[in-house]
């Protein structure tokens, strides 16, 4: 299952204090049970000090199997732990997605 390795491997490569991947393929134009659009949010101390690019890095280099793999789109949510709290613990929902509603057959 790709979530869990995604989830493992983020994990591991960032100690996080909050972690979601969200396996969002349901909303877009592909065959029931895709793994192929996830959406990742981290809260991590090894975020402190660091850019919104250098943050999105460390998250590819972590997942860079999967996204030269079977992951297609992957949308990235990084926080520190005072970030994460003045966003009262939420991240943006993902924005619909262009023919999610007709999925293949």
């Amino acid at each position: 299952m790709i979530q869990h390795r995604l989830e493992e491997k983020l994990a591991a490569a960032l100690d996080p204090a909050h972690l979601e991947v969200v396996n969002e393929s349901g909303n877009h134009n592909v065959p029931d049970g895709s793994e192929t659009h996830f959406k990742v949010v981290v809260v991590s101390p090894a975020f402190e000090g660091e850019r919104l690019l250098a943050r999105h890095r460390r998250i590819n280099e972590a997942l860079a199997e999967e996204l030269a793999g079977g992951v297609h789109a992957l949308a990235i949510h990084t926080y520190t732990a005072d970030e994460w709290r003045r966003r009262f613990g939420a991240a943006p929902m993902s924005p619909p997605c262009r023919g999610g509603h007709a999925r293949a057959q």
